[in-house]
């Protein structure tokens, strides 16, 4: 299951999800699906929303076992 902390380095920097959205060439609807943890982001998505930031991948993302 992947777990993602994009909302509180978006809401922390102080970025609307359609900020986050435009920053990095998807939709607004995108981002409320990876929030949500409905959706794998491909590894170039990944990287790009962690540059944003200014953090790591894995500062974003963390996969565990659990269904």
């Amino acid at each position: 299951m992947l777990e993602t902390r994009i909302r509180e380095y978006r809401e922390r920097a102080g970025m609307k999800q359609s900020d986050l959205a435009e920053a990095v060439g998807v939709r607004r609807e995108t981002v409320v699906h990876l929030e949500n943890g409905r959706y794998n982001p491909s590894l170039k998505l990944a990287m790009d929303i962690a540059k944003v930031f200014g953090v790591t991948v894995e500062d974003l993302f963390t996969f565990s076992d659990e269904k």
